[in-house]
């Protein structure tokens, strides 16, 4: 007699295994435990053979003899359903490890080991964004330019132009990969050259004037507002780090006797170590703020917990409190300050490159350590806190360097 759910669900489980027929060779197996398979019992090359047809409830009874039938036409054309299924497995498994997707992670899993944990984050999180869902799934050998900008185009349609640009490129990296390793033949993404809008560039504020240098300089002196953000807003301009770095910065980072603050590889951006040394006027903000903050893990702690980097807004704000607008001065706005004068001080510009802690782009060179150029960036750094405190009493403004 043919199943029901009534039947199903009134049926307990018992000692032993119990079987219930539907019919056609399928049964609803039930365990002593109250587990339900669907199973199908057939014959093939005269032999009796067993084939799961699913869990119940999530496969119903209904699903369950769709199923059943499906295996009763293969067997009719000579085909064994348990082969057919192994087969059409392992035929999507292969699928699978060539689309863009498969690919994709293959190449962010190589990547992110010399990436910082926010970086290879953000990369993650665009491609399951703005990529996958549209054509994770393609064979990565069979998309084209034209497919390739439908995805970049929707991306660009909510106004996200620079993320659009980025993804291009993310794209092409993946490409690149692809054909490295065999998946691909081509990369779709340099064919689209000129089919994105292009970005508009928007510089960060920055000042690099030496009189607006020196009332700047005299408003940070006077800000009334916290003494952490005070210090830190000095500290900055001292020693021209990123902004993250500045506000992430670690006492047990700081070492007095050689007078350097050495940025652990996990906090830079190009996942290297970075020392920076430290001016007499660096270590004087340092002294000035150590009674206030020397307790707690970070040299500028957040306002509301000592065991938490400051605000990324904190040293934004106080600039906007001294006058300051957005196209004006911001917290990065100092990298491009000490960059743009030491260049006209006549300091060398791979010095002031490696200061900065730009990635470098020569292989060769990238593999010099974080000492480069130290002895030289020392006198750097200890002449720029010296340029600075000329400015801000009104002194000399343009100390060029005397050439050798």
């Amino acid at each position: 007699m043919p199943l029901n759910d009534r039947t199903i669900r009134q049926t307990k489980p018992k000692a032993k295994t119990q079987k219930l027929f539907d019919g056609g060779g399928m049964f609803l197996e039930i365990t002593p435990r109250g587990g339900k398979r669907w199973r199908l019992k057939f014959r093939f090359g005269g032999k009796e053979k067993l084939l799961s047809l699913g869990v119940y409830p999530d496969v119903s009874l209904k699903q369950a003899r769709e199923r059943r039938e499906e295996a009763r036409k293969l067997l009719a054309e000579g085909i064994n359903p348990s082969e057919h299924r192994k087969a059409t497995k392992a035929a999507k498994s292969a699928a699978e490890e060539g689309s863009f997707q498969s690919v994709a992670l293959e190449w962010f899993a190589k990547q992110q080991t010399t990436w910082t944990p926010g970086y290879a984050s953000r990369i993650l999180s665009r491609l399951k964004r703005d990529v996958f869902p549209w054509m994770g799934d393609r064979p990565i050998d069979e998309v084209t330019p034209p497919e390739l900008l439908k995805v970049l185009r929707r991306i660009e349609s909510r106004g996200a132009v620079e993320t659009a640009h980025r993804i291009k490129s993310l794209c092409g990296q993946v490409f690149r990969y692809a054909i490295a390793t065999g998946h691909a033949e081509r990369n779709p993404a340099t064919d689209l050259r000129g089919a994105l809008t292009p970005v508009k560039v928007t510089h960060m504020g920055t000042i690099t004037e030496p009189k607006e240098i020196a009332n700047l300089l005299r408003a940070m002196d006077g800000y009334e507002g916290s003494i952490v953000t005070r210090c830190a807003l000095k500290f900055a301009a001292l020693v021209f780090v990123r902004p993250g770095e500045l506000r992430k910065a670690e006492w047990s980072e700081i070492d007095w006797q050689a007078a350097e603050w050495r940025i652990p590889a996990s906090k830079m951006k190009a996942r290297e170590q970075h020392i920076v040394p430290l001016s007499r006027q660096s270590l004087e903000v340092l002294k000035e703020i150590q009674p206030v903050t020397g307790q707690g893990p970070y040299i500028f702690p957040n306002a509301r917990s000592a065991h938490r980097p400051m605000s990324e807004n904190a040293v934004l704000v106080a600039l906007r409190i001294m006058g300051y607008e957005k196209g004006q001065m911001t917290g990065h706005g100092f990298r491009a300050m000490a960059s743009t004068r030491l260049n006209e001080m006549g300091w060398a510009p791979d010095v002031i490159e490696r200061q900065l802690a730009h990635a470098e782009r020569n292989a060769v060179r990238a593999a010099y350590n974080h000492a480069e150029h130290l002895p030289e960036r020392r006198k750097m750094m200890q002449a720029w806190a010296d340029y600075l405190d000329d400015l801000r009493e009104g002194g000399r403004v343009i100390p060029f360097r005397q050439k050798a």
